[in-house]
């Protein structure tokens, strides 16, 4: 099943970048969203939301994946 999400989807240029930076990047590129900071290895759901991007970041606080919208 594929979804259109409206606006900015994925952000691999914040890789290495602080997970908060990373967080006020995406929420100010696209409104419709809430970033939410992971830490690797935690456990998430598995649903897609459009309103949603997960900024995963290791033990330093620095992302690990691309954040991207879901």
């Amino acid at each position: 099943m594929a979804f259109e999400c409206s606006g900015k989807s994925e952000w691999p240029e914040l890789v290495g970048a602080r997970g908060e930076v990373a967080e006020r990047v995406i929420e100010r590129q696209n409104r419709t969203v809430n970033a939410v900071i992971v830490k690797e290895g935690s456990f998430v759901t598995a649903d897609f939301r459009c309103d949603r991007v997960r900024v995963w970041v290791n033990k330093h606080g620095v992302v690990v994946r691309p954040p991207r919208t879901g």
